[in-house]
């Protein structure tokens, strides 16, 4: 990661665009800018949290490590939310890796700073205690979508929730990612790949994927993708960006 210079008070991170203007400029001088590319790890399991990131573009995959090395996604965040929550919730260590599945870029506070910003400023904790929340529900669905939904359905969940993490309609993904997020072979991917792009939703080509039909790439995924959207609106409030269709 390469530190940028940035020294204007906005930000497009969803948490942050919700405090005033005056909290975020005070917070402003704290916050340091970082780019990361494809499969940075920005906290391994297990490991002390140094800083926690709030995105701005891109997004991270959380994954929940096994010992003999495999993996599953348990979670993902983009620009409407951060990585390193436990620190939020009083712990110090990761629960999960954080690794970067697209490349963008983040606001990152250190781990004292945080803490301090949380005892200074009550609403800005009962704002991400609430993102806590939507982070837990959306694991639970997560559970529940990959036990029991099929994997064309799942894929175009998953594809969804990338999308709107995009800035916009096409993105890069490769089979071998999408088969360790989806906990499924890469044969399977493969194949549940080609029926959305037969079916005209999506377009896939040298690892850049395009979304061609997203009402159609709704229609095809389970409920799983709106119950999530939904707890992230109704805890968060409902905030559309351009060129793409919820944080979520």
């Amino acid at each position: 990661m390469a530190f940028v210079d940035e020294s204007i008070p906005a930000s497009r991170n969803r948490l942050l665009a919700a405090l005033p203007s005056d909290e975020l400029a005070r917070l402003w001088p704290r916050l340091e800018p970082v780019e990361f590319k494809d499969h940075d790890t920005l906290h391994r399991q297990g490991d002390p949290i140094r800083a926690v990131y709030f995105l701005e573009s891109g997004w991270s995959s959380l994954q929940s490590m096994l010992a003999d090395g495999s993996s599953a996604e348990v979670g993902i965040v983009g620009r409407e939310g951060m990585v390193g929550l436990t620190v939020l919730l009083g712990d110090h260590l990761a629960g999960v890796e954080a690794r970067i599945q697209c490349p963008g870029t983040a606001l990152t506070l250190t781990a004292g700073a945080f803490r301090e910003e949380l005892d200074r400023n009550p609403a800005f904790r009962s704002l991400l205690l609430r993102y806590a929340l939507a982070r837990y529900l959306q694991a639970v669905h997560l559970v529940a979508c990959n036990a029991r939904h099929h994997v064309d359905q799942r894929l175009a969940r998953k594809l969804l929730m990338a999308h709107d993490r995009a800035d916009g309609d096409e993105f890069s993904v490769t089979h071998e990612s999408l088969s360790n997020m989806l906990g499924v072979r890469r044969a399977g991917v493969t194949v549940a790949a080609g029926h959305l792009q037969k079916a005209g939703l999506i377009r896939y080509s040298a690892g850049r994927l395009t979304i061609s039909d997203r009402p159609g790439l709704e229609a095809a995924a389970c409920e799983c993708y709106g119950l999530v959207r939904d707890a992230f609106d109704r805890l968060l409030g409902p905030t559309v960006q351009p060129g793409t269709a919820h944080w979520c």
